[in-house]
């Protein structure tokens, strides 16, 4: 990905900032307050007209919703390398901090990933498409997702706190830099999204809400993100402009095409929807 930015976009190598978990990499740790701290420092050093952009590819997951009117619903969440939950909440947050005039662009190649800003107006998704069937792929497919029971259980074994609530855990283990969704008492909560503006962000999202995304085993320890490759492979065979909405609904295709269950969508504005992908016009 960082050389589809560099090469194809003009990003600045310098600009770019990676945070994995390889173990022969010299780069800091994906922790959760690490992610948080890189994002919350891009968007505070962005000016009007500039371009920001945030690729995730890992693990996700959903947790139930506390909402009073939504008590069967989930909201999203990825699962940095230490279990501090990012969740849709905080990239809410991080959205309406950006500076008039510049963009965030998140591509979340993760499972639970649709929604993953909070209150983004959905425009490819679950109620905009009609899925195809397809022959699906075996083996050399590997789900990105991390069960919320997983979760729970390596969350307690190490914070001793005898409860079922994640996030009780998160605080006790993470302290302040734990998601808001879980520091904040339920009228904060409600308080915070009645007065959050929608439709600021930009979201491409590898697999629905209610479902994983893949990653591709090539053999010899190599990886990768299904949705990540595809959205690479379409912009090397479209060199000219492409809209966020035909990115996506042409990684989608190719993806059903692969035999893949997985379906990308895009969540922001409609203005954004037509918009060129990373701003790129020519």
């Amino acid at each position: 990905m960082k050389e589809t930015l560099v090469k194809r976009f003009g990003f600045d190598p310098n600009n770019i900032e990676l945070l994995t978990d390889a173990p022969d990499s010299c780069s800091s740790l994906p922790t959760g307050a690490n992610i948080k701290q890189a994002l919350t420092n891009m968007v505070d050093g962005a000016e009007a007209g500039d371009v920001l952009f945030f690729h995730y590819s890992g693990h996700g997951t959903r947790i139930p919703s506390k909402k009073r009117a939504h008590p069967f619903r989930h909201e999203e969440a990825i699962v940095p390398c230490d279990f501090n939950l990012i969740t849709d909440l905080d990239l809410r947050e991080l959205v309406n901090k950006l500076p008039k005039g510049a963009s965030l662009t998140i591509f979340s190649d993760s499972c639970h990933s649709g929604g993953l800003i909070d209150k983004e107006k959905e425009q490819i998704g679950p109620s905009s498409m009609v899925h195809q069937n397809t022959t699906l792929r075996g083996s050399d497919i590997t789900p990105k997702t991390i069960p919320y029971d997983s979760i729970l259980h390596h969350l307690s074994s190490l914070s001793k706190v005898n409860t079922t609530d994640m996030g009780s855990h998160l605080v006790e283990l993470f302290g302040s830099e734990a998601s808001l969704r879980f520091r904040l008492p339920l009228v904060d909560l409600d308080l915070l999204e009645q007065v959050m503006r929608p439709d600021e962000g930009i979201l491409l999202s590898g697999c629905q809400a209610d479902e994983t995304s893949a990653d591709m085993n090539e053999g010899g320890g190599r990886a990768y993100g299904a949705f990540s490759n595809a959205v690479q492979r379409v912009l090397e065979e479209n060199p000219g402009r492409v809209s966020n909405a035909e990115l996506v609904i042409m990684a989608r295709k190719m993806l059903q095409s692969g035999g893949f269950e997985q379906h990308p969508c895009l969540y922001c504005s409609d203005d954004n929807a037509r918009a060129a992908f990373l701003c790129q016009e020519q």
